[in-house]
């Protein structure tokens, strides 16, 4: 695996973390608790696996222009939303954790109805902006350095 691989790797976690998601919702809705939390770790181990994947390429890669076309400003709407969102999530998401391991399970319901949907759709929009920069409006290969 090289780098150039993690793009899709990425985007593979966040689908991931996306049916964890899902099914934990669906799991506590049905009171398996067993399974909610179960797939809830599961989200939070793709998600942090995500994170630090995320940060390797995009230390090892730099950052990702999208092409200048007439989708730009959708992209970066999406991208805005996706991403302050996913720093808002982070101290909610390690709220409801600490709630749910003390067994306070009123409050981590409370913090939960804020941080499940929030997580959804930065998941969502991971997928999307991998699908948008890499399959949708890939950037066109990098010129080659001049001789010089």
């Amino acid at each position: 695996m090289t780098t150039a691989d993690l793009p899709l790797v990425n985007a593979c976690l966040n689908s991931l973390s996306t049916v964890f998601l899902t099914a934990g919702y669906v799991f506590i809705k049905r009171k398996n608790e067993r399974a909610h939390r179960n797939c809830m770790i599961a989200a939070l181990a793709t998600s942090t696996l995500f994170l630090a994947s995320y940060l390797y390429y995009h230390y090892h890669a730099g950052r990702t222009i999208f092409p200048d076309n007439w989708f730009r400003p959708i992209y970066l709407g999406i991208l805005l939303t996706h991403t302050v969102l996913a720093v808002v999530i982070v101290p909610l998401v390690i709220a409801a954790v600490i709630q749910a391991i003390r067994g306070r399970f009123e409050s981590h319901r409370k913090i939960a109805r804020w941080t499940w949907p929030m997580w959804m759709y930065v998941s969502l929009t991971g997928v999307l902006i991998y699908l948008l920069l890499y399959q949708i409006f890939p950037q066109p290969p990098a010129a080659p350095p001049a001789a010089g």
